[in-house]
């Protein structure tokens, strides 16, 4: 699976975990020199407290395009170290 916004791959692994419909690749398949921390947080009810990147791909900003859950709750212990996408990245085989 890849997750390419703007012509650029910003992550690129055959080992996602789907969730709720979304592909959660390893945080290790990701390219970092696009991901820049965000302040913005959200908390999910059964996965816990999400952070966020913003994606930068030539001197544009998709703002917390990518999320991630640094300290999952039990039930989504599997998405540790995982990163997934959202607002026009677009995950493709």
């Amino acid at each position: 699976m890849k997750a390419i916004w703007k012509g650029s791959v910003i992550a690129q692994s055959d080992e996602t975990l789907v969730i709720e419909g979304n592909h959660y690749f390893p945080a290790e398949s990701a390219r970092m020199e696009f991901l820049k921390d965000s302040d913005t947080k959200s908390v999910c009810p059964w996965k816990g407290t999400a952070s966020y990147y913003n994606i930068n791909v030539d001197g544009e900003t998709n703002p917390d395009a990518a999320w991630y859950y640094p300290d999952p709750k039990d039930a989504a212990s599997e998405i540790q170290g995982r990163i997934a996408f959202w607002k026009g990245v677009q995950v493709i085989e």
